[in-house]
């Protein structure tokens, strides 16, 4: 892949790209799914542990990429294990990423349809969308990264006030026993964030595009720890606000909690519908990222232009986001693609390594 000045981006960008992917769909559930894996108080402190597990294999994935300047993942798994093996092992993995892709667009279209437009189809929401992105994905890396930064100041920054409004109604005793029923509840609760935490993988393809490719590792653990700490703070505060069982039991325990405060004498005397419609942008950013990533990923396999693939796995992300016919079963995928992506970290990034090593340092 020849990378054009056009598709280059800074240290900062990379870091934004990164946030953005991972900040999606899972902001609003993670709550739920780790109280309810965990049984107690201390889901908040799975998601630190996750947190810095997602560092430290961010972290090796871009030591790797590092070896390979110009070079997205794609391609450097062929020159390190063949042209064919290396096909096979990409195929996977651009599934993974249509997957995910109709996973967000599937998120997006629900909370549309119960918090926005209740009126509006689910099957029109979708299109749209995916229509709005493959005009997105088109562009390039370069338009994506700069949507990125432009979304995510305002989504935190909204974020942020949402949640100290809403003080006044937490209640951080409820987080109390810390580690009360010792560590495997929190060990448990690890399992159920990966899917939150996924989208760090994209380091593999950023660094080809950064201006300097030596600050990836940077970039990176800037990308992971800003929805980290998201994270952290949406679990504590669900928890605290409506306690534990009811995080459990809710479907999407953050914008419960949201709705669980007004504020009188302000424009907004409810913040879950300007909150939400910003979210949706943020969750729109990250199926952009994972269909631009499935379309360069076709594009080294199969050959042809990019925009060309963009445009013919629109269907299959459809596809795949009306597959399911209840939350159900989205949610079954979700934890389906969580486990693909340990698979991902745990055994085909050493592999791959374990071959680089002896290798050298940097192969033009």
């Amino acid at each position: 892949m020849i990378i054009r000045p056009k598709n280059r981006i800074t240290m900062q960008e990379a870091a934004i790209v990164t946030s953005s992917i991972m900040l999606g769909s899972g902001v609003l559930t993670l709550p739920r799914t780790v109280t309810e894996k965990t049984g107690t108080p201390d889901g908040w402190i799975s998601v630190i542990l996750s947190g810095m597990i997602a560092v430290l294999a961010g972290i090796m994935m871009a030591k790797l990429s590092q070896r390979f300047p110009g070079q997205t993942y794609f391609e450097f798994s062929q020159h390190l294990v063949g042209k064919w093996v290396g096909r096979l092992l990409n195929f996977p993995l651009v599934v993974y990423f249509i997957v995910l892709g109709g996973y967000e667009i599937r998120s997006m279209a629900e909370v549309n349809s119960l918090y926005l437009l209740p009126r509006t189809p689910t099957a029109i929401t979708m299109v749209l969308f995916i229509w709005v992105g493959v005009y997105l994905v088109t562009g390039g890396l370069t338009p994506i990264a700069r949507l990125s930064s432009l979304l995510l100041p305002i989504t935190v920054l909204i974020f942020l006030m949402t949640l100290g409004l809403s003080l006044k109604v937490v209640d951080f005793n409820n987080l109390r026993p810390v580690m009360g029923f010792g560590v495997m509840p929190v060990i448990k609760g690890i399992t159920q964030t990966v899917l939150s935490f996924s989208g760090f993988e994209v380091i593999l393809f950023l660094t080809a595009f950064m201006e300097d490719h030596r600050q990836a590792v940077k970039s990176v653990i800037i990308g992971i720890s800003v929805p980290t700490f998201f994270y952290i703070i949406i679990v504590a505060f669900a928890v605290a606000t409506l306690g534990l069982e009811e995080t459990a039991r809710i479907t999407r325990p953050t914008v419960t909690m949201i709705r669980s405060f007004e504020v009188t004498g302000v424009i907004f005397e409810r913040f879950e519908s300007f909150l939400l419609a910003v979210w949706m942008l943020q969750i729109f950013t990250t199926y952009v990222c994972y269909h631009y990533l499935a379309s360069i990923g076709l594009s080294s396999i199969f050959g042809k232009e990019f925009k060309t693939w963009t445009y013919w796995i629109s269907p299959l992300i459809y596809l795949f986001a009306a597959l399911p016919s209840d939350i159900n079963e989205r949610y079954l995928i979700g934890y389906i693609m969580g486990y693909v992506l340990l698979a991902f970290i745990g055994i085909i990034i050493p592999v791959l390594w374990g071959i680089t090593w002896p290798k050298g340092k940097k192969h033009g």
